[in-house]
């Protein structure tokens, strides 16, 4: 049986459990569950802090997990990501107090407040910058009004947050984060859990696949067919079927979500008619 570490609760917890929940997989009934054994699908679910799990994957108490690249990173676990998964987006910078002149090289010798204190290290560490590293657990925003730090580094969505407390952020970001489907380096399973694991990769894929493309059909004049065709050319190619009218072609395409009424509109300009979008169902690639 297939050991799954899934974030128990915070920003990844729900998309974590509604992905698995679109793959096919059981949901806990209530926060209390700690565990939960899905038989039909041969894994077993354990739902741990999200800052935990790279430390029971990388021990091989579980066989993999989900969790935010930032927070593994953090965890200095040797692991190897399976798959992104396209949900919990951030972006990990250095902040200060607006108005200061700042920039990665001049952090020698300051004090940086941060929850993230491996992360930010290993970032100083491969710039060839000594500085002082705060760890505090929440409330980062405030510790250079506090006189904790000089500077911070944590996780920046909007700037919202950074803003209302009077940073602003400098240099590049030191990372960029998603959540990820990941195991330890070189994770050796029996027959059993190896194909369990592939069938999981194989649904999330999908999953992932049908959240992002949606099926367009349409009919075009038949000499009009190449045009409308370069406009949809699908993951490999789109199908085309002749109709029972003379000179008229159907086809059925993919196309990501985020174009579906550019495509529309340029179908139709190639002289597309009946254009019809479709969800797609999560598919087994």
């Amino acid at each position: 049986m297939l050991r799954i570490a899934v974030p128990n609760k915070g920003a990844l917890s729900e998309p974590a459990a509604a992905l698995l929940s679109e793959a096919g997989y059981r949901r806990r009934g209530t926060a209390k569950e700690l565990v939960l054994v899905d038989e039909p699908n041969n894994v077993e679910l354990f739902f741990l802090r999200p800052r935990d799990i790279a430390v029971y994957v990388g021990s091989g108490t579980v066989d993999v997990g989900i969790t935010g690249q930032d927070m593994l990173a953090d965890s200095r676990t040797a692991a190897e990501v399976i798959l992104p998964l396209g949900f919990a987006h951030s972006t990990f910078r250095f902040a200060a107090q607006a108005g200061e002149e700042r920039d990665l090289g001049g952090l020698a010798g300051a004090r940086i407040a941060t929850s993230y204190e491996n992360l930010v290290e290993d970032h100083l560490a491969e710039h060839g910058v000594e500085a002082t590293v705060v760890h505090l657990d929440g409330a980062v925003e405030s510790s250079i009004r506090l006189g904790v730090a000089d500077v911070i580094a944590d996780v920046v969505e909007t700037g919202t947050t950074l803003r209302q407390a009077g940073l602003s952020v400098f240099g590049d970001p030191i990372m960029t984060s998603q959540a990820v489907l990941f195991s330890r380096p070189e994770l050796t399973l029996d027959d059993d859990a190896a194909h369990t694991l592939e069938v999981l990769v194989r649904r999330v894929r999908g999953v992932l696949v049908a959240r992002e493309y949606v099926l367009i059909d349409y009919d075009i004049p038949t000499e009009k067919l190449e045009g409308a065709v370069a406009v949809t050319p699908g993951f490999e190619a789109p199908t085309v079927s002749e109709l029972h009218r003379s000179g008229w072609s159907a086809v059925r395409s993919m196309v990501a979500v985020s174009e579906t009424n550019q495509v529309m509109d340029a179908l139709y300009e190639a002289g597309a008619r009946a254009i019809l979008v479709t969800a797609i169902q999560a598919c087994r690639m």
